[in-house]
């Protein structure tokens, strides 16, 4: 069988916790900062585990992560 090739974004964009969840960032945090409060800027910096929805297409787009 030939190794299947990691999908380049999503190697970018997702990675893997030692459970096997799927983490990624929070979307919306690097542009209009004026009207977004101080706590909601610091709370998007943080890292969230990916619905349980998309895990099973995630996992196949990075096979080896």
């Amino acid at each position: 069988m030939p190794k299947i090739k990691t999908h380049t974004g999503a190697k970018k964009r997702f990675k893997l916790s030692k459970n096997g969840k799927v983490i990624r960032a929070h979307a919306n945090k690097s542009h209009i900062l004026n009207k977004k409060s101080t706590k909601r800027k610091r709370g998007l910096r943080k890292t969230v585990s990916a619905d349980k929805t998309n895990v099973a297409s995630i996992k196949k787009l990075i096979p080896y992560k």
